[in-house]
């Protein structure tokens, strides 16, 4: 599901893309538990198709929370929670959010 998701967003069918990763998403946390490393995988593809559909307040919630959660379940120096925090600064960059984005990126 979640390949198809990205095959969906590749293909700019972004609505469908942010079905397809909301439904995985709520699959894997059901399924998985919420502290797992597949669960920031849905978070990050759904935060980032959101950002595309230029839904930046609900793209830079989501991108918030695998932040924090990647941080707890990953570590703050992991390659992941690293790519992460890039995602969230471009999405407050986006929005003009500046200097959020540079604390971010610190």
């Amino acid at each position: 599901m979640n390949n198809l998701a990205g095959v969906l967003d590749s293909q700019g069918k972004y609505e469908e893309a942010e079905q397809m990763h909301r439904q995985t998403l709520k699959l894997r946390e059901a399924v998985l538990g919420r502290k797992r490393p597949d669960i920031l995988t849905s978070m990050d593809g759904l935060a980032l198709v959101l950002g595309r559909q230029v839904k930046y307040e609900e793209a830079e919630q989501m991108h918030w929370q695998t932040l924090e959660l990647s941080e707890e379940v990953l570590g703050k120096e992991h390659p992941n929670t690293l790519t992460s925090m890039n995602d969230l600064a471009l999405v407050l960059y986006s929005q003009g959010k500046y200097d959020e984005a540079e604390q971010v990126s610190r």
